[in-house]
Order: C-alpha cells, then structure tokens, then sequence
C-alpha cells in the first residue's frame, strides 16, 4: 500500500505555500489551504486551459458506518470507502473528536484507512474530513465536508454467577471484540485435539481455541469413549488455550414399530420420532429423556468446573435449519423440528437446570444463529454470545452482511464464526468487515483421525487447508494459543 504522504499532489510552488501555512495558527489554516485550492483550481484556466473534467470523488460507505450506534470499543482503524481511489491533500486536517489524524494510507481500490487511538466505550464520536480534502483521479476535491458519526456501544454489565475464570475469559473477549479474533479448531469427531495438532504440524502454531463434542454421550462411559476421563481437556487448558464444547445430541432412533426405540441414536428428524413439543409434557418420555440427559452431562461438566475451567458452550446449534430461508424450508435436527417457541423453552430449560440445580457457573453460552431465524432467539438473559455456521460461501461481502446483520440485531453479544468450511480467507473477510470475535472450522474425519497415518502429513482438508491457515495465521488480528493471557 501506498502512503498518502508519499503521494505528490501539487507542483513546487503549491508545497512552498502549503509549508508556510503550517506556520499560521491552526484555526486559520484550514480557510487558507480551502482559499488556495480555490485560486490554484481557478489558475488552471488562464491561458486557455480547461479546468479538470468529471466528478469529484464520493464517499460509498464507511467502517464505522456513519450514525452506527453499536460500534466495539477499542477499535483502533476505521476505513472509508470512495467510488473512485483517493489522495490526500497535504496537511489537511482531518479529525477525530477535533483531534487530528495523521496515519492514513490507501488499502484496496477506493479504499482510505486511519489508524486511531482505540476507541472508548460509550463516547459519540465524529470524524470530520474538511472540503477539499480528497481528490479523485481527475483532479476535483469534494466540495463540502464529509463528517461520519458513530457511537460506540456501553459495556454490558458482568454476567451475574460466573466462576472468576469464566468471568475473565469472558471479559477477554470482550475485550478483544472487532479487534482480533480467536483462531480454533473442532475435535474429530469428539474428544481430541486431532485437528489443532495438524494445523501445528503444518504451521508450527497452535490454534487458540479447540472445541470438544459430548456427541456419545449416550455410550460414556465406554472403553472406546468417556467423557469422565478429562486429562485431554486439562492439558489444553493447562497449556493455555481456551476449551469450548458442543453436543450433537442423540436420542434413540425410530424402531419402526410405533412407541418403541430401537438399540441407535440419532439427531436428525429423519432418524428419530423424538418429539421437542413434549417439552411442555412433564410425564412423557421425551420431557423424563431430555431431562436424564441433561443431568447425566451437566455431571460430566461439573468436572472440568472442578479443575476451574470455563467453557464456551455451545449447545442445541442450527436449530431452525432451513426454515424461514425459503418456503418448504425444514430443521435439520430434532430439537428445531417442532418450531421456535419449544426450542426456546429446550434452551430455557437446559440453561436453568445446568446453571441453578447443578451450579454450572462456568459456561459462557453460544447460540448459533441462521440469520434467518430471529424468533429462535432465546433470549439476552440466556446467552453470552451469538455464532454462525458458514459453509461453502467464497463472496466476502457475504460472509460481512450475515456478520453484520447478527451484530446489530443483537447489540452487547460478540459475534464468532463457530463452524466454518470451504470458505474465502480470514484475511478477506476481515478486509471486508466481517470481524468474527473467533473462527472454527469444521474437522475432516479422513485427515486427522491418526495423526500417525500418512494421511495427517498432507496439507489438504475437506474444509479448511492449510494454504487457508497460513493465510488466518499471518494476519497480526489473528490470535494463536501462545498469544492468549493467562486466564486461569
């Protein structure tokens, strides 16, 4: 990129005035550096000359966008975007508060960025660039002033009834929204660190976050799966990474004879006649299951609270599915299959029983959101953060308008990338706005099951190989494990 100062603008003569001006007291020579573009633009038509031909530059849009009234504090680069690429007029005074910006340099066509002091929770803030400030290619400023107004968001207070692990980790991330995110990696299939040990194989980084999946539970503890054994947990932890947990829950699949279950499991609609509406039944069978199950991994929970080890839980995701995405759309599991409201009671239900009867106070709770799906919404009281899961999806100005859409509609909660897979690059999409407060992609059961198999040693994945890490993994916002405080 190119910096602005080293972008010449006027000929000798101009620069001459331009440095006596700096000479004269600052509240005249703004009108002086607007007086002599005036003559120097007039000049150009003596003698026959035309003045320059076109548009003047205009400004598209901007990060901060102008009246946004939920901007993260601490963000500490804002970035305008004009129709056509802009230079900068020497010593012009452009400002922040009324205090003066001097780090500005072009990014990407049309592109002017600003580096600021971070930005502090709660305060108003306008950025004001003077008339005849910018110039387009063919030689015309913007005629009138461009002033951006943004308001950054007011903390929300410290969740009630957290562990001081999960208190502090979740006050880190908070702390880090819009300026880094988090790099992570999902276990294959359940109860590893296959997928980050590949990624450090190939990299020689560690990720910062690597997620660990309850899908057996119906089976711990076995010989071949038990989630009491948690030494794999505390190692991540101990080695000071952060520990988030999921739970594809299975219940007994159908028999094919009506009311009785068959020796499997299963999540999907398709595999079960497990009914989420008997959530209002206390006396069936589905509300006495759901209820037994919750109990049985809130056990296996309590025992990482034990070792003080907060998790970012991540129960009950993609709940709508397709609905609401296109008509005939359907859920892809069963705890969405019977609708919004007895999911949100599911939800409602499992956070009180987990938290109030079992004590669990070190879950910080992740719902994953469809976008489309704002019924589904818990509700603020029962979730610490929002995730989207994004597959398949190469356009960068996508991926930014889910994360933006997600941002504002609910204000106060960070926003993670919480599965990802064949998607553009960290780099694009943080170029592009869409600054995940962190990122997972999804495992590829073939490439890392044995990490001692031939098959680990390749660097392509079914969902994220390492040519992508290496680009997340380059960038300065991208946080490794190594790179984490200590959070215990």
């Amino acid at each position: 990129m190119d910096s602005v100062n080293d972008l010449p603008v006027y000929e000798d003569d101009k620069t001459s005035l331009m440095k006596r001006s700096n000479r004269i007291a600052p509240h005249y020579r703004q009108l002086l550096l607007q007086l002599l573009t005036l003559l120097l633009l007039f000049s150009c038509s003596e003698g026959g000359e035309e003045p320059p031909a076109g548009d003047p530059p205009q400004l598209v849009s901007s990060d901060p966008a102008n009246g946004q009234t939920d901007v993260p504090e601490g963000i500490t680069e804002i970035t305008l975007w004009f129709n056509v690429n802009v230079t900068i007029a020497p010593s012009s005074l452009i400002t922040l508060n009324g205090e003066q910006v001097t780090n500005l340099w072009r990014g990407l066509e049309g592109e002017l960025k600003m580096r600021v002091p971070p930005l502090l929770a709660a305060i108003d803030y306008t950025l004001l660039l003077p008339a005849y400030t910018v110039k387009g290619p063919t030689g015309l400023f913007n005629p009138s002033e461009i002033r951006i107004t943004f308001k950054t968001r007011t903390p929300a207070p410290p969740r009630e009834g957290l562990s001081p692990q999960a208190q502090k980790l979740l006050q880190f991330l908070k702390e880090k929204e819009g300026m880094a995110t988090l790099s992570g990696t999902m276990a294959n299939v359940a109860w590893n660190i296959h997928e980050a040990e590949w990624v450090q194989h190939h990299t020689g980084k560690w990720p910062a976050i690597n997620c660990f999946d309850y899908v057996h539970l119906q089976s711990s503890p076995a010989n071949w799966i038990d989630y009491g054994k948690t030494s794999v947990v505390e190692e991540w932890w101990n080695s000071g990474g952060v520990v988030a947990a999921s739970w594809h829950w299975n219940v007994p699949a159908n028999s094919g004879e009506e009311g009785k279950y068959s020796f499997y499991w299963g999540s999907e609609p398709d595999e079960t006649r497990f009914d989420v509406k008997k959530i209002d039944d206390p006396a069936s069978e589905e509300y006495k299951r759901m209820i037994a199950d919750i109990d049985k991994l809130s056990g296996y929970l309590k025992l990482l609270k034990m070792k003080n080890i907060p998790v970012l839980w991540r129960p009950l995701h993609e709940a709508a599915g397709n609905i609401g995405a296109y008509p005939g759309g359907e859920a892809w599991f069963w705890w969405g299959a019977g609708g919004a409201e007895p999911y949100k009671k599911l939800w409602r239900l499992m956070f009180d029983r987990m938290t109030r009867h079992h004590g669990l106070d070190n879950l910080l709770w992740v719902w994953t959101s469809q976008v489309t799906d704002p019924d589904w919404y818990p509700g603020d009281d029962y979730v610490d953060m929002v995730g989207r899961d994004i597959y398949n999806e190469q356009a960068a100005s996508t991926i930014k308008s889910q994360f933006t859409t997600l941002l504002n509609r609910y204000p106060g909660k960070p926003v993670a990338l919480s599965e990802c897979g064949n998607v553009t690059t960290i780099s694009a999409q943080w170029n592009a706005g869409a600054k995940w407060l962190w990122f997972m992609p999804w495992y590829d059961y073939d490439r890392t099951l044995d990490p001692g198999s031939e098959a680990f040693q390749e660097k392509s994945h079914q969902h994220a190989p390492i040519v992508w890490w290496e680009d997340a993994l380059a960038q300065p916002y991208v946080l490794t494990r190594d790179e984490l405080p200590d959070l215990k």
